[in-house]
């Protein structure tokens, strides 16, 4: 599995795949297995002192040992393989650290599997992760309720305070109003009881802010008609002098 990486003035930048991928090739070469295994014994057979050689009994032991390991080794890896094609066309968080240090999170769907030296990887938008670095398993419908309830919550927050609001702020009240009312029982429930009264709140005030404003414009109306009849009854009382 090759690693390439991206650069950037000069200077090599690895992604959130790379640095997963590096990892996991990293604890595979300081790990023991099988190979490391057979290694140390046939280097045991081939120093072995002439004079005091080990016993068949010893080298069926150690052989046994390694056939355990082997088995043990095979087991871990179909096991692997087997949970990491379980998350195919799911949608995971992949835990991976920034280039501060930080923890950050990739998330996105399972497209396939790859395995290869007995590991197993995970491609999400065409990038590999070690099947190790999945960090969270998230159902679709409650990731969208999620998004939604905080993109919700988020916009409501931006709305002034209650008694601040005016006719400006009651397009975006009308607007949360609809998108809350025409959620599901599921989604709802993602929202917080005292972020929907918060709304309800919002709700109110706009409509005494509504009617507040009608009922000065039906002020003015009557005072503008009021000022028209005085005018008229003038020029009549006028005409009626010249007369």
């Amino acid at each position: 599995m090759a690693l390439m990486a991206p650069v950037k003035d000069g200077q090599i930048v690895e992604t959130e795949s790379q640095k997963s991928l590096k990892k996991e090739l990293t604890a595979n070469k300081n790990g023991m297995d099988k190979d490391a295994f057979l290694q140390l014994l046939v280097a045991q057979m081939q120093y072995q002192d002439p004079l005091e050689p080990t016993s068949n009994t010893e080298f069926i032991s150690q052989y046994a040992q390694f056939s355990q390991v082997e088995q043990m080794q095979n087991l871990a890896a179909t096991s692997e393989l087997a949970r990491a094609t379980s998350l195919v066309g799911d949608y995971v968080y992949v835990k991976t650290v920034g280039s501060n240090g930080d923890p950050k999170y990739i998330y996105g769907k399972v497209d396939y599997v790859a395995f290869e030296n007995n590991k197993a990887y995970v491609s999400i938008d065409e990038s590999l992760y070690s099947i190790d670095d999945v960090d969270t398993v998230v159902d679709l419908e409650y990731k969208d309720a999620y998004d939604k309830a905080y993109d919700f919550t988020a916009r409501l927050n931006k709305l002034p305070n209650v008694t601040r609001v005016d006719l400006s702020n009651a397009e975006e009240i009308d607007e949360l109003e609809k998108i809350y009312n025409e959620m599901t029982d599921y989604e709802k429930s993602f929202i917080a009881s005292d972020t929907v009264k918060k709304l309800n709140s919002y709700i109110e005030r706009i409509k005494e802010v509504r009617a507040a404003a009608e009922e000065a414009d039906k002020k003015d109306e009557t005072e503008d008609s009021g000022d028209a009849g005085e005018d008229t009854g003038g020029d009549e009382t006028e005409g009626a002098d010249k007369a």
